[in-house]
């Protein structure tokens, strides 16, 4: 037993040694890492001390260390609230809508892009499509709300001018969700599509020419070869994508919701922005951010273990 832990052990040493001479070798490679690691330790691993905040009566002037602890009392607090829970479906209302019309656009984006035999066209195109990734959402907005104005928006006036009547777009719940999940699947689309295009590039072109010489046409190669072929990109994207189910970008929803709309404009950010910054309730606010970032983990690990268990891939 002995001499065979012993012989295990040898078999062990070259291996590491090995890993530590490759690691040595790129010592260069992996200096490039250190920026990376340095953000992700001063900005996202250094604040989360700050989590403790939601579980004490926080005084800013004692500060965190000082503050007396309350437990589970400010969670009590926000379950309580019915306003929690108006916020709460609103985030998952606009994630899913977002998820369901805007996660095959990028996808099908790429498919129609592939098909483009033009290189010119195809890079106007792409640059086209891109744009509006670069553009704030300041900018977005401000372009978007005159555009739907129901007095003098551009819309409104085709509109009124094919003999139909003038709709308030910003102003009625149900056209105020179209034009938020439409200006969103606009504004991400080609960015999107980058991803998706960079997979396609992956595929064996032989696989394509042995479906012509069997008479397959664009249709079936594109279900039988390309799709497959970009399968297990589009499943992590999908899992990341439920991994943010309950988090919705603070601008978005910010500047284009409105009083007219705030009950399904009002959504987790907004309603942590309200608490933390405008009603100075620290404490609260710490909570609610605790509660998506916990769901959301629970969130991508069920998503990643059902991926796995339908499919066999996922994120890890």
């Amino acid at each position: 037993m002995v001499a065979k832990e012993l012989g295990q052990q040898a078999a062990i040493r070259p291996s590491a040694y090995k890993k530590a001479k490759k690691m040595w070798s790129d010592r260069y490679l992996y200096l490039l890492l250190l920026p990376v690691i340095a953000y992700y330790l001063i900005f996202h691993y250094a604040p989360m001390y700050g989590v403790i905040i939601s579980f004490q009566d926080y005084n800013m002037f004692k500060g965190v260390f000082g503050s007396t602890f309350i437990g589970l009392e400010n969670f009590r607090d926000i379950f309580s609230n019915s306003d929690f829970y108006v916020v709460l479906r609103n985030t998952l209302m606009l994630n899913c809508l977002t998820l369901l019309f805007g996660f095959p656009g990028p996808i099908i984006l790429a498919l129609l892009l592939n098909e483009v035999t033009s290189v010119r066209f195809k890079r106007s195109i792409q640059t086209l499509v891109y744009l509006p990734h670069f553009i704030s959402w300041v900018v977005v907005a401000s372009l978007i709300i005159p555009m739907l104005s129901p007095r003098d928006g551009i819309v409104n006036a085709v509109i009124t001018a094919l003999g139909g009547k003038s709709i308030y777009f910003m102003g009625e719940a149900s056209w105020w969700i179209v034009v938020y999940v439409l200006a969103g699947i606009w504004k991400s689309i080609g960015w999107g599509a980058i991803i998706y295009l960079a997979a396609l590039t992956a595929i064996d072109t032989t696989l394509y020419e042995a479906a012509v010489i069997d008479g397959a046409g664009r249709w079936k190669q594109t279900f039988y070869i390309t799709l497959p072929g970009i399968r297990p990109t589009i499943i992590v994207l999908l899992i990341l994508n439920i991994g943010h189910m309950m988090s919705v970008g603070f601008d978005q929803p910010f500047l284009l919701g409105n009083g007219a709309v705030i009950q399904v404009s009002d959504v987790l950010s907004t309603y942590v922005y309200r608490l933390g910054l405008l009603s100075a309730d620290v404490a609260h606010s710490t909570a609610v951010g605790l509660f998506q970032a916990v769901v959301n983990f629970i969130m991508l690990i069920g998503a990643n273990f059902l991926s796995k268990k339908i499919t066999g891939e996922g994120i890890y």
